[in-house]
């Protein structure tokens, strides 16, 4: 039987991805090279906004169209939140949760006898993290992400994710590291990531944090090159920071979400800190880290925010040292309490705010730029040949092609449109 799977959304869903191709390989299915070639699609979905359920539910038509033998199995995020609405589409075979998705592999191969269409249980009771090393297959095969860390103990009044990923968990020290030295013999750089990374070892009974394990890593690893993904702002702790300060093996690299600058805004999202605690946090990154790339995930539009609000979230981003922005509208979902809060805001009004705000980001990071011309920094080589990624999240034309997966000393030489131009000055 061939198989196909096809992610939707973040870096931890195609995590879950790759983790359900091994099993599925391993029960001796094969992969299909084409979505129209399988006897199986599986659907990895996301739900976080509105579009990313209308992705889903296109997909699933135009999989029933191009190839109508196909057996549809709709797993992931929205198949947890929504798995009802889902089953009633024509062609869907199966709709396994996220709470089941460890016996995907066992349900498609038949070792698992199931006699229902839909697979769901209580989210948070799993403790199973489904993690496999990942891969951009259209742009960059040579920085794989590991997920190490599930699931999200906040209840950001925005979010559904805790709904359909559950509770914070991690995968265990050992692990981890057991993981990191193997793909340290292939690769120069490896991403950590998760739902609520900078939660990892945060539960009862461990005695380890984020920069521990870090640490572990440094160690007992040859991985030259550490790379964090997203981390709430509160878990940038001085420790973390300081290690990262101090290690040239940690990429100088702070994602730190914030949504709004707009105390006011920040209450009604039901965040944990206040402009005042993220501005320390992006201080004191600036100040041990002074090329470090900082960026941040921003959100336009959430009910009650006003005029003045916006200004006030807008005026605070302006003044803070970010380097890039990740700008979303604000999208309702279903059972969150932010659809019962007053003060909708008119869509044309959120991707007006929206638009601003990535000019904004525009304008920070040309600046963030701009200001290497000359000097010199390292860099992860990429494939295609040709490009690279710096310690500091900048993205390089090379002058010439070069062999990717190669970590060097770049010399810059100035913008090229949104990215920058250099040349390898050597290998380290």
């Amino acid at each position: 039987m061939r198989f196909f799977v096809q992610n939707f959304g973040c870096r931890a869903t195609q995590a879950d991805g790759a983790a359900l191709e091994a099993q599925l390989a391993a029960r001796g299915l094969s992969e299909a090279g084409e979505r129209a070639e399988a006897e199986v699609v599986i659907l990895n979905t996301c739900t976080v906004t509105q579009n990313a359920d209308d992705d889903a539910r296109q997909t699933i038509r135009r999989v029933r169209r191009e190839n109508p033998a196909a057996k549809i199995l709709v797993t992931g995020c929205y198949a947890q939140r929504a798995p009802d609405d889902l089953a009633r589409m024509e062609g869907v075979e199966w709709v396994v949760g996220n709470s089941h998705k460890t016996q995907i592999a066992d349900l498609v191969s038949g070792a698992m006898e199931y006699h229902g269409q839909i697979l769901t249980g209580d989210i948070f009771d799993t403790r199973e993290i489904l993690t496999a090393p990942i891969l951009d297959s259209t742009s960059d095969r040579t920085r794989p992400n590991l997920k190490i860390q599930d699931g999200c103990h906040n209840r950001c009044s925005f979010c559904v994710i805790p709904y359909v990923r559950g509770k914070s968990r991690f995968v265990p020290a050992d692990d981890v590291v057991e993981q990191v030295r193997s793909l340290a013999t292939r690769y120069k750089e490896v991403v950590l990531s998760g739902i609520n990374l900078g939660r990892w070892g945060r539960e009862a009974g461990v005695g380890m944090r984020l920069a521990d394990l870090i640490r572990r890593l440094l160690q007992e690893t040859d991985i030259q090159r550490i790379r964090l993904s997203s981390v709430e702002p509160m878990d940038f702790t001085d420790d973390l920071l300081g290690l990262m300060a101090e290690s040239p093996r940690i990429a100088k690299h702070v994602h730190a979400p914030l949504q709004s600058g707009s105390d006011t805004i920040l209450r009604k999202m039901h965040r944990k800190y206040r402009p005042r605690h993220y501005a320390d946090r992006l201080s004191k990154a600036r100040s041990w880290m002074p090329d470090a790339a900082i960026g941040a995930d921003v959100m336009t539009g959430f009910p009650g925010e006003t005029d003045e609000l916006f200004e006030e979230s807008r005026a605070f981003i302006a003044a803070m040292p970010f380097t890039y922005l990740h700008v979303f509208t604000y999208s309702e979902r279903p059972g969150t309490p932010a659809t019962e809060m007053e003060g909708k805001v008119p869509m044309h009004v959120r991707k007006a705010r929206n638009k601003v705000l990535r000019e904004l980001a525009d304008e920070k990071n040309f600046a963030f730029r701009q200001s290497f011309s000359g000097r010199e920094l390292t860099a992860v080589t990429m494939d295609p040949p040709g490009t690279a990624l710096t310690d500091n999240f900048l993205k390089v034309n090379l002058d010439m092609p070069y062999m990717p997966n190669r970590l060097v000393h770049l010399r810059i030489q100035g913008p090229d449109g949104s990215v920058l131009r250099g040349t390898v000055a050597g290998e380290i």
